[in-house]
């Protein structure tokens, strides 16, 4: 039967830890001055409610808080159901104190639903406030966990919307801050809404033989005790638990087992002093115990993001019962039970530093270093913002490691390219291929806890493809992939729209300066283009004509009769030649001499120029082409393709792929697809077990190379496409 707590609850818990005295009558002072605001005011169950900031206290000072984060929780209503003011507590107690209160009454007043529905933008605003102070997720889980253990006395429907926000954000707080006590009671408690039956189902299997299994637990402690004694280990304890209820609940549901075959329902957990003592202890349980196979897990070399260290096995033990075995050292044990809060407990005469603080922890748990960083993002979407937190950082449970050592967290089912840009952006825009376990995998390969993973990357890389979008599980990665993408396209376009005007303006004899921002806001801002780099994406587009924008130019300008009919014989004089051999159109010459270039291989579609040679004619070269930098540009002319090209042109492309043996026939098939044609193919593994392939291909145009391209790297292995 609950027992309601007071005031002296409250102190007797604190005095062992806090014992100043200016302190405890500081803490004092806040529920006095909290139970005169919450006077006449009460509960759903009848009590009056003080009782709720005071049992919000007691939990937080069971985590050892310091004393503001305890009088923030005795406060923390006063400002959202009282006359209270942020700034009456910012003078009474400290503006530390208001910090707290006010980012959990902003909290306190959004209302949520659950994370895949409409409520993401009052999702972020929380996750927000928790990532600028950690003491509000802190406050806020006590909070929540008051309010479940009261639930009983709200209606059914608030039930289990509660309860489902609780396993959906809360518990997965607490389980990443390590706060062990807190997220086990809250699942616990939510589970007994969001699905009775089955809550009532295994608690009743949990009971029927609670008696027997306390029984074999005292007895294999007896039995490790027995076989600890001779090794002369002192100093350590031994005990017994049973799995929490929605541990339970989620091996039947989602991985479809039987009460019966869960192994871990028993654990023994052995404290010891020293972290090689826990190591000794294994070997000793080892010794006399049948191990399960692939049911070790070292967590003391390779902590879990929550800081959560200990050594697992799990072993036969009496009467051919499974039991889970823990070996840790005390520290571990605190760190496992109180989480963070463990690290970072009062202590008295210490210096206090709420930025230290928040830099220590944002040190020791990465994955709130990454919520900070998600935060401090801007123009997220929420939607976005919600479900990369969710996804990245409540789901994450797949660790695994840089060459260097580091651990990564990323969630179930990622794939090298979720790893890449969890390491930075740029690594990912620029990956290439993947190496686990000192073995190339396609960038398909799910990855699996303990993978040592090293990323190949090049400069000369494509970058991100609308493929990678289907790969990557990360909502992070899928992000920065879709910036890119975006990126991209836009640059495309302005270049194209910025090619196409630059040949409109040349024959109609205007100047490119004449188009600037000015002239843009003027005869454009009413189709929401405002900026000469707008207009040249909504050219690029299709959605503004180049004539459109010389006729507003030429508009623009006084021309007399005579400049007019001059600008319409200059145009009527204009010779334009099809070279048939080439495809290349040259203004203002006879049947001129062309050939293409074969340092660069130009092909319709490209920016081309003329380099006039002695006694050869016109060599046609890519404007990106490296030899031109060599050449005298008085010889350089421009020059354009023609249209309907009824031709096909070479041009040599460089494939790079891990060692695959069908490489080679989905490569033809791709070319053939694209109604291309080969020339030549050459292909040789290096030293790098990688496989280069050197491919001529007969193309129409550009447009076709690219959709090549595009669809041959479709194919996993490949790791790198550029053009020679």
């Amino acid at each position: 039967m609950h027992t309601t707590k007071t005031l002296d609850d409250l102190l007797q818990q604190i005095n062992t830890y806090i014992h100043k005295e200016s302190d405890i009558n500081l803490i004092k002072k806040a529920y006095y001055f909290a139970e005169s605001k919450h006077l006449n005011q009460f509960r759903k169950s009848g009590e009056a409610y003080i009782v709720h900031p005071l049992e919000v206290a007691i939990i937080l000072s069971e985590l050892h808080v310091g004393p503001n984060t305890i009088i923030a929780g005795l406060l923390h209503d006063v400002v959202e159901d009282t006359d209270t003011s942020l700034d009456l507590i910012a003078k009474e107690y400290s503006p530390d104190v208001a910090t707290i209160v006010d980012g959990v009454t902003k909290v306190n007043k959004l209302e949520f639903a659950s994370l895949e529905k409409a409520q993401a933008t009052n999702h972020q605003k929380m996750l927000v406030a928790m990532a600028k102070d950690i003491r509000v997720i802190v406050v806020k889980l006590a909070d929540r966990l008051h309010n479940m253990r009261t639930l009983d006395h709200m209606p059914s429907d608030k039930q289990i919307r509660i309860s489902q926000e609780t396993l959906e954000i809360y518990a997965p707080l607490a389980h990443r801050l390590g706060i062990f006590m807190i997220k086990a009671e809250l699942e616990d408690r939510s589970l007994k809404y969001v699905d009775h039956a089955m809550y009532n189902k295994i608690t009743g299997l949990i009971r029927q033989k609670k008696q027997e299994r306390s029984g074999i637990i005292d007895e294999m402690i007896a039995k490790i005790t027995e076989y600890l004694d001779p090794t002369h280990l002192r100093n350590y304890t031994i005990k017994g638990r049973i799995k929490n209820v929605y541990s339970i609940y989620k091996k039947i549901v989602s991985q479809g087992k039987q009460f019966e075959d869960i192994y871990d329902i028993l654990a023994i957990r052995i404290i010891v002093d020293k972290i090689e003592t826990c190591y000794q202890v294994l070997g000793t349980i080892h010794a006399n115990f049948t191990p399960i196979p692939k049911r070790f897990k070292d967590y003391i070399a390779v902590p879990k993001p929550n800081m959560y260290q200990s050594l697992h096995t799990t072993v036969i033990g009496i009467d051919g019962q499974a039991f889970e075995v823990q070996i840790r050292t005390v520290e571990m044990d605190s760190i496992a039970e109180y989480g963070i809060a463990a690290h970072w407990a009062y202590k008295e005469n210490v210096e206090y530093s709420k930025e230290k603080e928040q830099y220590e922890i944002a040190q020791k748990l990465k994955w709130y270093g990454e919520l900070l960083k998600f935060s401090e993002e801007e123009n997220t979407n929420a939607e976005e913002y919600v479900e990369t937190v969710k996804t990245d950082i409540f789901d994450a449970n797949v660790y695994v490691y840089t060459p260097t050592g580091e651990v990564i967290d990323l969630p179930k089912g990622a794939m090298p390219l979720d790893f890449a840009y969890k390491i930075h952006s740029n690594v990912g825009n620029r990956t290439v291929g993947a190496i686990v376990n000192n073995k190339m995998v396609p960038l398909t390969y799910e990855l699996q806890t303990g993978d040592i993973i090293s990323i190949k990357t090049s400069n000369n890389s494509y970058g991100p493809s609308e493929d990678w979008l289907k790969i990557v599980k990360s909502n992070h990665a899928k992000q920065k992939i879709k910036n890119f993408l975006n990126k991209q396209n836009r640059d495309l376009l302005m270049n194209t729209g910025k090619s196409e005007l630059e040949k409109e303006l040349s024959i109609a004899k205007l100047s490119n300066d004449q188009v600037n921002d000015k002239f843009v806001k003027e005869f454009f801002s009413k189709n929401n283009i405002s900026t000469v780099q707008d207009l040249w994406v909504e050219i690029g587009k299709g959605n503004v004509s180049t004539k459109t924008v010389c006729s507003k130019l030429t508009g623009n300008q006084v021309l007399t009769p005579e400049e007019v009919i001059q600008k319409q014989i200059e145009k009527s004089n204009r010779i334009l030649t099809t070279n048939s051999e080439t495809g290349v159109v040259v203004e203002g010459l006879k049947n001129p001499q062309l050939k293409l270039g074969s340092c660069c291989f130009p092909i319709p579609g490209d920016e081309i120029c003329g380099y006039i040679t002695k006694g050869n004619g016109i060599v046609v070269h890519r404007e990106n082409c490296n030899n031109i930098v060599s050449l005298d540009k008085a010889r350089l002319l421009n020059l354009d393709w023609a249209t309907n090209i009824n031709k096909k042109y070479q041009v040599s492309i460089k494939i790079t792929a891990t060692q695959n043996n069908n490489l080679l026939g989905e490569i033809m098939n791709t070319v053939s697809a694209c109604s291309m044609s080969i020339s030549s193919i050459n292909a040789v593994n290096n030293n790098r077990l990688e496989t280069i392939i050197k491919v001529k291909l007969l193309t129409t145009s550009l447009n076709e190379l690219e959709r090549f391209i595009a669809n041959v790297k479709k194919v996993s292995s490949i790791q790198n496409i550029e053009r020679e």
